[in-house]
C-alpha cells in the first residue's frame, strides 16, 4: 500500500485494510510520529531522507523486518534498495520518491532513469517491487530527452517488471482512468503519478488493485492512496 503526505495524521485511516507494508512518500521523520492511543502501530519503521519533513517513509505491521540492501548508493535520491523478509518470503523493495530539483533535466522520472541503468544488475527478476510517486506519466514524454517515463516502463518491461495498476485494469501508460493526484486539490487537475511495478511471479499473485477516491481522501492528501492486495 502506498500513502503520501502527513503520516502521522492519517493512520487511522488506513486501519481498515490492514496494510503488510505500507510505503509513504514525502513522511515524516520517525521521532516527529505520534500515533493515537488507540491506533494500530506499526511493529518496524524505516525512514530515509535529508528533510526531517519529507523523506521516505516505509512500515511494517506484520512481522516482516525492514533493512537497507548493501548496494545502496545515496546519490540516487529518494530511491531506497529495501529487503523486507518475515523468514519465509523475502522481497526487495525499490521504495520511489522522485523528487531532486538539483539535478536540471532529471528532477524526477529522471532520477527513477539513472537508478535503474545503475542498478540494472541487481534487479532480480523475482519477488522485486518499485513503488511510490514516480512524478511522471506518458503524456508528459519529451521524446528527444532520454529518460522519459516510457524509457523507463520499457526498462522495467525488459526485465519482466510491469504495472500492477495497468494489468489489472487493462489500461494504457498515459490513458490512465483513475488519478492518484489532484493537483492543488482540485478536482479538475486529475493525474496519474503514483505507481507499482512487481516481477511476473507476483503479477500472478495479485488479487486487486484500488486507487482512492477523490471524496474519500481529498482533506488527507492531494494524492490518493495506492492498495495492492496479494494471494
Amino acid at each position: 500500500m502506498e500513502l503520501q503526505h502527513g503520516f502521522r495524521k492519517k493512520s487511522k485511516f488506513i486501519e481498515e485494510y490492514k496494510p503488510d507494508i505500507l510505503i509513504v512518500p514525502e513522511c515524516e521523520h520517525p521521532d516527529k510520529l505520534k500515533f493515537d492511543i488507540n491506533s494500530v502501530h506499526p511493529n518496524e519503521i524505516f525512514w530515509y531522507g535529508t528533510n526531517v519533513n519529507k523523506g521516505l517513509g516505509v512500515f511494517s505491521f506484520t512481522n516482516y523486518k525492514i533493512s537497507l540492501l548493501d548496494f545502496h548508493e545515496e546519490k540516487y535520491r529518494m530511491k531506497v534498495q529495501l529487503k523486507i523478509t518475515n523468514g519465509n518470503s523475502t522481497y526487495t523493495i525499490f521504495a520511489i520518491w522522485a523528487n531532486n530539483p538539483q539535478d536540471r533535466g532529471y528532477q524526477y522520472v529522471g532520477q527513477v532513469w539513472k537508478a535503474l541503468n545503475h542498478y540494472q544488475n541487481r534487479i532480480k527478476k523475482k519477488n522485486t517491487l518499485l513503488i511510490g510517486d514516480f512524478n511522471s506519466n506518458t503524456m508528459w514524454d519529451k521524446p528527444r530527452r532520454e529518460g522519459n517515463h516510457t524509457t523507463v516502463v520499457g526498462i522495467l518491461a525488459d526485465k519482466g517488471i510491469e504495472s500492477v495498476y495497468h494489468k489489472y485494469f487493462e489500461q494504457e501508460q498515459g490513458k490512465e482512468e483513475h488519478p492518484t493526484l489532484f493537483l492543488y486539490r482540485h478536482q479538475d487537475k486529475p493525474y496519474h503519478i503514483d505507481y507499482c511495478f512487481v516481477s511476473k511471479n507476483m503479477v500472478k499473485k495479485l488479487k486487486k488493485v484500488e486507487v482512492g477516491e477523490y471524496e474519500n481522501w481529498i482533506k488527507m492528501s492531494d494524492h490518493m492512496p495506492l492498495i495492492i492486495d496479494f494471494e
